[in-house]
Protein backbone atom coordinates (compact mmCIF):
# COMPACT_ATOMS: atom_id res chain seq x y z
CA UNK A 1 0.00 0.00 0.00
CA UNK A 2 1.40 2.94 -0.86
CA UNK A 3 1.29 6.70 1.06
CA UNK A 4 -1.69 8.27 -1.09
CA UNK A 5 -3.55 5.24 -0.37
CA UNK A 6 -3.35 5.07 3.26
CA UNK A 7 -3.80 8.91 3.35
CA UNK A 8 -7.23 8.42 1.43
CA UNK A 9 -8.14 5.51 3.48
CA UNK A 10 -7.89 8.04 6.25
CA UNK A 11 -9.34 10.76 4.88
CA UNK A 12 -12.47 8.53 4.26
CA UNK A 13 -12.69 6.89 7.61
CA UNK A 14 -12.48 10.52 9.07
CA UNK A 15 -15.20 11.66 6.52
CA UNK A 16 -17.05 8.44 7.87
CA UNK A 17 -16.96 9.21 11.44
CA UNK A 18 -17.34 12.70 10.94
CA UNK A 19 -20.65 12.36 9.19
CA UNK A 20 -21.78 9.34 11.48
CA UNK A 21 -21.42 12.16 14.91
CA UNK A 22 -23.07 14.94 13.40
CA UNK A 23 -26.42 13.05 11.40
CA UNK A 24 -27.97 11.07 13.25
CA UNK A 25 -31.38 9.96 12.28
CA UNK A 26 -33.41 9.26 15.71
CA UNK A 27 -35.30 5.78 15.94
CA UNK A 28 -38.39 6.24 18.08
CA UNK A 29 -38.66 3.59 21.00
CA UNK A 30 -34.89 2.71 21.36
CA UNK A 31 -33.82 5.85 21.97
CA UNK A 32 -30.89 5.05 19.37
CA UNK A 33 -30.16 6.60 16.05
CA UNK A 34 -29.77 5.57 12.63
CA UNK A 35 -26.06 6.88 11.35
CA UNK A 36 -24.89 7.16 7.78
CA UNK A 37 -21.69 4.82 8.82
CA UNK A 38 -22.87 2.63 5.85
CA UNK A 39 -22.45 5.50 3.23
CA UNK A 40 -18.50 5.80 3.87
CA UNK A 41 -18.19 2.10 3.86
CA UNK A 42 -19.70 1.10 1.01
CA UNK A 43 -18.33 4.20 -0.88
CA UNK A 44 -15.12 2.87 0.07
CA UNK A 45 -15.77 -0.17 -0.96
CA UNK A 46 -17.05 0.34 -4.45
CA UNK A 47 -14.12 2.80 -5.29
CA UNK A 48 -11.40 1.29 -3.43
CA UNK A 49 -12.40 -2.22 -3.70
CA UNK A 50 -12.28 -4.86 0.00
CA UNK A 51 -9.20 -3.11 1.37
CA UNK A 52 -10.35 -0.01 1.05
CA UNK A 53 -13.77 -0.86 2.66
CA UNK A 54 -12.21 -3.23 5.42
CA UNK A 55 -9.97 -0.46 6.29
CA UNK A 56 -12.87 2.84 6.22
CA UNK A 57 -15.27 0.05 7.61
CA UNK A 58 -13.02 -1.26 10.51
CA UNK A 59 -12.01 1.83 11.54
CA UNK A 60 -14.83 4.15 11.22
CA UNK A 61 -16.89 1.31 13.20
CA UNK A 62 -14.52 1.65 16.16
CA UNK A 63 -13.91 5.30 16.20
CA UNK A 64 -17.68 6.39 16.28
CA UNK A 65 -18.60 3.86 18.83
CA UNK A 66 -15.04 4.96 21.09
CA UNK A 67 -16.26 8.85 20.20
CA UNK A 68 -19.30 8.27 21.04
CA UNK A 69 -19.02 6.90 24.36
CA UNK A 70 -19.98 3.29 23.39
CA UNK A 71 -16.29 1.45 23.99
CA UNK A 72 -18.20 -2.03 24.85
CA UNK A 73 -19.58 -2.25 20.91
CA UNK A 74 -15.82 -1.16 20.10
CA UNK A 75 -14.51 -4.42 18.95
CA UNK A 76 -17.57 -5.74 17.39
CA UNK A 77 -17.97 -2.72 15.38
CA UNK A 78 -14.36 -3.14 14.33
CA UNK A 79 -15.36 -6.39 13.40
CA UNK A 80 -18.59 -6.26 11.56
CA UNK A 81 -18.14 -2.80 9.93
CA UNK A 82 -14.70 -4.04 8.72
CA UNK A 83 -15.91 -7.87 6.76
CA UNK A 84 -19.17 -5.52 5.83
CA UNK A 85 -16.40 -3.00 3.92
CA UNK A 86 -14.47 -6.34 2.90
CA UNK A 87 -17.68 -8.27 1.81
CA UNK A 88 -18.98 -5.62 -0.41
CA UNK A 89 -16.18 -4.35 -2.05
CA UNK A 90 -15.27 -7.66 -3.23
CA UNK A 91 -18.11 -7.87 -5.46
CA UNK A 92 -17.62 -4.15 -6.46
CA UNK A 93 -17.04 -3.33 -9.98
CA UNK A 94 -18.06 -6.33 -11.30
CA UNK A 95 -21.31 -5.24 -12.43
CA UNK A 96 -24.24 -4.10 -10.90
CA UNK A 97 -26.26 -7.27 -9.94
CA UNK A 98 -23.13 -8.64 -8.42
CA UNK A 99 -22.35 -5.15 -6.74
CA UNK A 100 -25.94 -5.36 -5.53
CA UNK A 101 -25.09 -8.64 -4.27
CA UNK A 102 -22.57 -7.93 -2.26
CA UNK A 103 -24.75 -4.75 -0.87
CA UNK A 104 -26.86 -7.36 0.22
CA UNK A 105 -24.26 -9.84 1.49
CA UNK A 106 -23.12 -6.58 3.23
CA UNK A 107 -26.44 -5.68 4.81
CA UNK A 108 -26.89 -9.05 6.24
CA UNK A 109 -23.74 -9.31 7.61
CA UNK A 110 -24.06 -5.87 9.68
CA UNK A 111 -27.71 -6.85 10.62
CA UNK A 112 -26.63 -10.46 11.72
CA UNK A 113 -23.33 -9.01 13.32
CA UNK A 114 -25.45 -6.41 15.86
CA UNK A 115 -28.09 -8.96 16.60
CA UNK A 116 -25.11 -11.37 18.00
CA UNK A 117 -23.34 -8.81 18.93
CA UNK A 118 -26.33 -7.40 21.25
CA UNK A 119 -27.54 -10.87 22.06
CA UNK A 120 -24.23 -11.53 23.62
CA UNK A 121 -23.85 -8.13 25.51
CA UNK A 122 -27.58 -7.70 26.58
CA UNK A 123 -29.99 -10.82 25.93
CA UNK A 124 -31.79 -11.92 22.73
CA UNK A 125 -34.58 -9.02 22.69
CA UNK A 126 -31.94 -6.50 22.68
CA UNK A 127 -30.97 -7.95 19.73
CA UNK A 128 -34.42 -8.50 17.83
CA UNK A 129 -35.14 -4.85 19.13
CA UNK A 130 -31.92 -3.85 16.94
CA UNK A 131 -32.80 -5.64 13.19
CA UNK A 132 -35.26 -2.87 12.32
CA UNK A 133 -32.78 -0.13 12.89
CA UNK A 134 -29.84 -1.75 11.57
CA UNK A 135 -31.63 -2.73 8.27
CA UNK A 136 -33.04 0.53 7.61
CA UNK A 137 -29.34 2.15 8.34
CA UNK A 138 -28.10 -0.54 5.78
CA UNK A 139 -30.79 0.66 3.45
CA UNK A 140 -30.58 4.54 3.91
CA UNK A 141 -26.98 3.56 4.06
CA UNK A 142 -26.90 1.88 -0.20
CA UNK A 143 -29.29 4.86 -1.20
CA UNK A 144 -27.14 7.64 -0.28
CA UNK A 145 -23.98 5.58 -1.32
CA UNK A 146 -25.10 4.48 -4.95
CA UNK A 147 -25.85 7.75 -6.58
CA UNK A 148 -22.21 9.43 -4.44
CA UNK A 149 -20.02 6.67 -5.94
CA UNK A 150 -21.51 7.50 -9.18
CA UNK A 151 -20.61 10.79 -9.30
CA UNK A 152 -17.41 10.73 -7.40
CA UNK A 153 -17.25 7.68 -9.92
CA UNK A 154 -16.93 10.61 -12.89
CA UNK A 155 -14.67 12.84 -11.47
CA UNK A 156 -11.45 12.96 -13.50
CA UNK A 157 -8.88 13.48 -10.90
CA UNK A 158 -10.22 10.06 -9.26
CA UNK A 159 -9.20 7.96 -11.96
CA UNK A 160 -5.76 7.25 -11.27
CA UNK A 161 -6.73 6.04 -7.74
CA UNK A 162 -10.08 4.39 -7.90
CA UNK A 163 -10.31 1.04 -9.19
CA UNK A 164 -6.47 0.36 -8.29
CA UNK A 165 -7.56 -2.92 -6.13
Amino acid sequence: MNTKKIAIYAMLTALTVGVSLVILIPIPGTNGFVTLCEVGIYTAAALFGPMGGLIVGAGSGLFIDLLSGYPQWAIFSLLIHGLQGLVAGYFAGKGSVRWGFGLSLGTIIMVAGYFFASWLLYDWPVGVASLPSNLVQNIVGIMVAIPLTKALMRLPLQQSTVKNK
